[in-house]
């Protein structure tokens, strides 16, 4: 897959985009995921809240049982609420940082994916390689969209994540995660993806499914 991947593009032609695109590639949509989706749904920050939460209230209770002082009792909770405290901050932090890091792009074409906290990089999808799409509901519009590839193709999942879908190690699919208007996307790339593939005389065959949650069905347009 190196051909697909991009490293060197600080400076950008067009954003989103390592070079400019051919003539006749047109730009249909452009997004970032969410920052508040990716602490809640991607980096659980609510489970990790519940669970200080938890701990405090048996450091409490535990505490009234042993017949500690009230001090040490008090001391405890706010040991647990300090590390709670800056957990959860270093989670909104790296969710607001894949927010502003990353941008995804859909043209008549490919989908790019630029990403990257620590080293930016830029994942070229065209069409050609797409085997399907699968769509995951995180809530009455948001999403995830998951890109499966052809068999021949390979991407390291470390390396892509977070914008990997979950536990695909051994055919990791690309995703666009944490989409406030994950429906609208999924149209626009269905139809891309069709117009693509009918334009080449292919006439692909496109399944729409849609699963709640965080699972995912093997796909959402699928082609043939």
């Amino acid at each position: 897959m190196k051909k697909f991947v991009t490293r060197e593009h600080e400076i950008e032609p067009l954003p989103g985009l390592p070079g400019v695109p051919p003539a006749g590639e047109v730009i249909l949509w452009q997004g970032r995921p969410s920052s508040a989706l990716v602490a809640r749904h991607l980096l659980k920050v609510r489970w990790i809240v519940g669970y200080f939460l938890i701990l405090a209230s048996w450091a409490v209770l535990a505490g009234l049982n042993d017949a500690q002082p009230v001090g040490g009792i008090v001391f405890s909770v706010a040991v647990l609420t300090a590390l709670a405290g800056v957990l959860i901050g270093m989670i909104e932090l790296f969710a607001w940082a894949v927010e502003k890091t990353t941008l995804y792009t859909i043209t008549t074409e490919r989908v790019v994916i630029r990403f990257g906290v620590a080293i930016s990089m830029t994942l070229n999808l065209p069409y050609r390689q797409v085997d399907g799409v699968a769509l995951a509901r995180l809530g009455e519009k948001a999403g995830m969209i998951a890109i499966a590839l052809v068999p021949e193709q390979r991407l390291s999942w470390l390396i892509q994540w977070p914008h990997v879908r979950g536990f695909r190690f051994s055919r990791p699919e690309p995703s666009l995660i944490c989409l406030p208007d994950a429906d609208k996307v999924a149209n626009v790339l269905s139809a891309a993806i069709g117009q693509y593939r009918g334009a080449r005389a292919e006439q692909p065959r496109i399944i729409i499914q849609e699963t709640a949650g965080s699972a995912m069905p093997p796909s959402v347009v699928a082609a043939e």
